[in-house]
């Protein structure tokens, strides 16, 4: 790309804090967020794409508005901070005639409950699981389980996607040769400050880590390059706190959470704190999926596949570490998503093999779920995201 192209793609924004963009994306827009985006898996049963749901948050309802994009096994969905443009990452193993995954960019009606493609581009590896935007809203990112690999990608202010950036293909295995034969980038997470990109690897037990530059999109390893988890535990998930110190890691195959202390100036994590997501005397199968916390920073909230439950826990103003406040049912079987409502009243599970979008009422003040779910059909839910 030329110099005077890339700069007409490139647009500036000025970098918000995590907890003030949240704030934005969720609080600031509440009265009229009202539209709930479900990525889906297409490979499997009759979904078509990405689909509309309206959302009453009075009554914590849903009502189908139909399908909003056909799309290829969109499994993930990320919308950018101008709320206008959506991207998804398309979980396949071929692509254009290559063993890879792809990322589609949309623009986003909500009046109309649609979404309309702009472009799609090649994941450079297979398995697209994961994509997220940077918070100026110029920078994409996507990671390929099966490929073992992480992209970047530039964003034009049309919310057009570019061909990668920057590319990294992870080599090695971890100690469990039937989970960990290879790496298996999961989660792509920007942290708080802009400065880095953390990506969570199942196959190799670590998060690695890069420095970011947002007015191109290239990253860069940082030193160290990678945080290490416990050996067979399978880093799946990342989730700050709104304070921007501490985040919390859900690793899939241990079945817990790694409470981290992130030090924004050297790009580092340091564990102060472990919890399970299962009860000590249960042995069956069970994998940790996901974890989401309240705008306020005081509870949150993680699920467990297999196990099929939802973990509420609250979280200690000074030390970010968690205290297990209550274990429940997920609503359905193998939740692969969370989501906090924007009044924050409801929390939203998306359950994979029973085929729904479960709803638990949430008390703000004591962070307590409602003990039943209402439920709602939905072919192979795999992410929420309201817009």
């Amino acid at each position: 790309m030329k110099a005077m192209d890339r700069r007409k793609f490139l647009r500036g924004a000025a970098v918000a804090p995590v907890a003030a963009q949240e704030w934005w994306l969720g609080h600031g827009r509440a009265a009229r967020q009202q539209l709930l985006l479900v990525g889906t898996q297409t490979l499997k049963g009759t979904s078509k794409g990405i689909y509309a749901w309206h959302w009453d948050a009075e009554r914590g309802d849903l009502r189908l508005a139909g399908l909003a994009a056909a799309s290829d096994n969109p499994t993930f969905l990320a919308l950018a901070p101008d709320a206008k443009h959506l991207y998804a990452a398309n979980e396949l193993s071929e692509f254009e005639g290559q063993k890879s995954g792809a990322v589609s960019a949309f623009e986003v009606d909500v009046a109309a409950a649609q979404l309309k493609a702009i472009n799609q581009v090649s994941a450079l590896g297979a398995g697209t699981c994961n994509v997220t935007v940077d918070h100026t809203g110029q920078s994409a990112f996507c990671a390929n389980y099966n490929g073992g690999s992480a992209s970047s990608f530039y964003l034009n202010p049309t919310g057009q996607i570019s061909d990668a950036v920057s590319h990294f293909q992870y080599e090695g295995h971890g100690p469990n040769l039937q989970r960990q034969e290879m790496p298996h980038a999961h989660r792509v997470t920007v942290s708080p400050d802009n400065r880095f990109l953390l990506v969570n690897d199942l196959g190799l037990d670590c998060i690695h880590i890069y420095h970011l530059d947002p007015q191109t999109a290239r990253l860069t390893p940082s030193d160290p390059a990678m945080w290490k988890a416990a050996p067979g535990s399978g880093p799946r998930a990342l989730r700050f706190h709104p304070n921007g110190r501490i985040a919390y890691c859900v690793c899939e195959m241990a079945s817990t959470v790694d409470v981290l202390d992130w030090d924004a100036q050297h790009g580092t994590f340091r564990q102060i704190q472990t919890v399970s997501l299962i009860p000590a005397d249960y042995h069956g199968p069970t994998r940790g999926c996901d974890i989401v916390l309240d705008h306020a920073g005081h509870f949150a909230y993680a699920a467990n596949r297999d196990y099929n439950c939802l973990v509420s826990f609250t979280v200690d103003h000074k030390s970010g570490k968690l205290t297990m406040l209550d274990r429940g049912s997920c609503g359905g079987k193998i939740p692969r998503h969370l989501a906090l409502d924007p009044t924050e009243r409801w929390l939203l599970v998306a359950n994979e093999d029973s085929d729904n979008i479960a709803v638990f009422s949430r008390d703000e003040k004591t962070g307590k779920l409602g003990g039943s779910a209402k439920t709602f059909p939905q072919a192979r839910p795999q992410c929420l995201v309201f817009a």
